[in-house]
């Protein structure tokens, strides 16, 4: 059986769901399918903390499904624009996993990772899978996947 660590962008794929199909991603399904005779050795969904009811009830939904929240808060700045920005982390954490798995999955269309990923292919030998909406998802992470899943109707609410 292939084992598989999941690293979910939260943040990226609300925004990205929003903005193209204007309805919110399906985690269950996701999980469902990204997970199908695989041994999961990790998964991480990481958010960003503003502390409402809504959002801690999604963050809930997310550990039920099998994923580790990681958070972060979040922060206003002066000007009126936010901060929240997991990259750091998402890569961390996949290199400590790397070795551990057959198989990385990336739900995420952000470009900052291509070489991530490349890296991971590269010195640990995984499978590269990243899910994302083919539209805002850059082209240059689709290269240096393995196998891009498009986000489509299958795996919205």
């Amino acid at each position: 059986m292939e084992k598989v660590a999941i690293f979910a962008d939260v943040q990226n794929i609300y925004y990205t769901t929003k903005q193209s199909y204007r309805r919110h991603f399906n985690y269950a399904a996701f999980w469902a399918q990204a997970t199908a005779n695989r041994e999961v050795v990790a998964a991480f969904a990481y958010a960003i903390d503003k502390g409402d009811s809504k959002q801690q009830g999604f963050q809930q939904i997310l550990r039920n499904i099998g994923f580790q929240v990681k958070l972060k808060p979040y922060i206003q700045r002066s000007d009126g624009s936010a901060k929240g920005d997991w990259d750091v982390g998402i890569t961390l954490d996949v290199i400590d996993y790397a070795s551990k798995a057959d198989v990385i999955v990336l739900l995420s269309g952000d470009g900052d990772f291509d070489l991530l990923l490349d890296k991971a292919r590269s010195v640990y030998g995984v499978t590269a899978e990243v899910y994302g909406v083919p539209s805002l998802t850059a082209p240059s992470l689709i290269n240096s996947t393995d196998r891009f899943i498009a986000i489509d109707d299958k795996l919205l609410l």
